[in-house]
């Protein structure tokens, strides 16, 4: 979308750069040459006034000199070398449409050109982008799928912490319930014992004898 607009706009400053060399142009010129108007061919005479009369005429867009100016009427001289008459209005001082056409089409030949130059650079640079975006989008996805397999992996090792310290904790009330079990049972057997020991029969020390 911004290439396109990109585009209008160069159009539009293109048009306007080719309107102002034409004015350029024209307004570069010489003020003895002058041209034809672009609409008809024109008749000439041989004196400055209509009651002159008419000896040719001269083809829309023609380039002419112009030699000196008489009331409604300029004396010019064109291709043949021959110096006649013309209603001044019917002269302009820009080059006609008809010389200006080659060099406007090759400008604009030109412009169109460069503008395609600009569009392929800008095609090439937006295709790098998304390539560019596309490579990134692809690393996201392989981060966020390992992301998901650690998180799982996470997950899975807690629960086996959990297990092996469910597993800690019941061993450690066996130990104890058999500590306990083996210390009541030596407490008991002590018990016994120190029952029993007192109703043993003693043995009796013999007296020793003198003779």
């Amino acid at each position: 979308m911004q290439v396109t607009q990109f585009c209008h706009r160069y159009r539009a400053v293109a048009a306007g750069v080719l309107v102002s060399v034409w004015c350029v142009n024209g307004a570069a010129q010489s003020d003895s040459n002058a041209w034809v108007t672009d609409e008809l061919s024109t008749y000439v005479r041989s004196g400055p006034t209509d009651g002159y009369r008419i000896v040719g005429t001269l083809s829309a867009g023609e380039q002419v000199e112009v030699l000196e100016t008489n009331g409604d009427y300029s004396r010019v001289r064109g291709d043949d070398d021959e110096a006649v008459w013309i209603l001044s209005e019917e002269l302009q001082q820009t080059p006609s449409a008809s010389e200006q056409l080659p060099e406007l089409e090759s400008q604009v030949e030109s412009l169109t050109e460069e503008l395609d130059g600009i569009n392929e650079e800008w095609e090439q640079r937006v295709a790098s982008m998304r390539e560019t975006l596309d490579a990134r989008e692809q690393r996201i996805d392989e981060l966020e799928t390992r992301n998901d397999q650690l998180g799982s992996d996470a997950d899975e090792s807690s629960e086996q912490v959990r297990s092996l310290q469910a597993r800690l904790d019941t061993q450690e009330e066996d130990l104890l319930l058999r500590y306990f079990m083996y210390g009541g049972g030596v407490a008991g057997a002590g018990l016994v014992v120190g029952l029993i020991v007192p109703h043993l029969p003693r043995r009796r020390k013999k007296r020793d004898r003198w003779f």
